[in-house]
């Protein structure tokens, strides 16, 4: 008999999301197929996945040269692009919207990570991805930086689930989760119905291990070396027993008494970074009820193939985990650190993709403006157009 592993795993309490998102994706319909076949219950996006996208595929030809006639400027168009997939996306995942009541199901996109030290804009760029996507199961990512916390809780205040993303520490995730409390609360006394806000925390596993690889290989003791891929899951072990605690709290259960879905844990970044590893380790090891694994469309297929679903394998965790911590400040590892240069690099590389982004988008503007004159152009999108509503019928 062939077993369903990603069954197991969702049975186990880990729902499965796909880290991809493209327009080729959606209009042949694998997007779908990855939702009835494989147990996919959401979709993350950010701004390196949508850069690729839009690098490598003609699917976005018709609508750029619209936007090329009608004359909006690159930042305008990029919101148009990217929104559309989502939207598309949202439309697709909605039966596991619908099933799960609203926990699954949804697709998520990034305010432009330049805004991510800008409180006031970060929360104003949420309001217009919530209002121009316009689906119940969208989630907004905002990251986890000093003034994206207040973001946080002001943009769910106004009725808006929201994904927080980069979180790699654990004192900043015991912020996030405090900045969700008082979100929902300030959503409450707005007269919001909590029960129709959702949000995740996307905790970033695979780079923790990087960073510390890294730093251990520098060190060079066998004492240190020892302790190389421990850092990250010993790291997300510890952030779920947080959330463990936070969400058995007396502040929690007022708000569950409320209609509210609790924050759930996202475990992201979950593709293994050296080869050394095992290539569903960051899955694997991170099994608990009520968990999220973000994974790309390789990670979802060699966990099919692959992958052990040995129960909760976080729970009773936390002692051992503990202990790599101070194994590795004994080897001379400064975790703070580790964390600080994490968050920094991690919105850094996001700018630089959004500038790729829109790099790209504007080079595809002018290439558009110049093809809708061609001959043969519009017949083009005629077809293209045909295929697109296809897709989303």
């Amino acid at each position: 008999m062939t077993t369903d592993r990603l069954s197991e795993l969702t049975a186990a309490g880990v729902a499965v999301w796909l880290d991809d998102l493209s327009r080729v994706r959606l209009s042949s319909g694998g997007l779908d197929q990855l939702r009835r076949e494989k147990h996919v219950a959401g979709v993350t996006t950010n701004p390196t996945i949508f850069a690729k996208a839009l690098s490598d595929a003609d699917e976005y030809d018709r609508q750029l040269r619209e936007l090329a006639t009608r004359g909006v400027d690159v930042e305008e168009a990029v919101r148009m692009l990217t929104t559309y997939d989502v939207r598309w996306a949202c439309d697709v995942m909605r039966p596991s919207y619908d099933t799960s009541n609203g926990v699954d199901g949804r697709v998520s996109i990034e305010v432009d990570p330049r805004l991510a030290h800008e409180t006031e804009k970060t929360v104003a760029e949420a309001k217009a991805l919530w209002w121009l996507v316009d689906r119940p199961n969208l989630f907004i990512k905002i990251p986890a930086t000093e003034a994206g916390l207040p973001a946080i809780t002001a943009t769910l205040a106004e009725g808006i689930s929201v994904n927080v993303t980069l979180i790699f520490g654990l004192d900043r995730y015991s912020q996030v989760m405090d900045a969700f409390l008082a979100g929902l609360e300030q959503a409450r006394a707005n007269g919001h119905d909590l029960s129709k806000i959702g949000s995740v925390a996307s905790f970033f596993v695979s780079r923790v291990d990087s960073e510390v690889d890294k730093r251990l290989e520098k060190i060079g003791s066998d004492e240190a070396k020892a302790l190389r891929g421990k850092a990250a899951v010993a790291n997300a072990q510890l952030a779920y027993e947080r959330y463990g605690e936070v969400f058995s709290s007396d502040r929690w259960q007022a708000l569950a008494d409320a209609g509210a879905h609790p924050q759930r844990p996202l475990w992201a970044s979950t593709s293994t970074k050296n080869p050394d590893y095992r290539d569903v380790v960051y899955v694997e090891e991170l099994i608990a009820p009520g968990t999220v694994n973000t994974m790309p469309e390789s990670v979802i297929h060699a966990y099919a193939d692959h992958g052990e679903t040995r129960g909760d394998t976080i729970t009773g965790s936390y002692d051992a985990a503990r202990q790599v911590f101070t194994d590795l400040e004994s080897a001379g590892v400064d975790m703070t650190d580790v964390i600080a240069t994490l968050e920094r690099e991690g919105v850094e590389k996001f700018e630089a993709s959004w500038q790729e982004l829109l790099d790209g988008v504007r080079r595809s503007l002018a290439e558009a403006a110049k093809g809708s004159n061609r001959p043969g152009a519009a017949a083009k999108g005629n077809a293209q157009a045909a295929a697109q509503a296809g897709g989303n019928a």
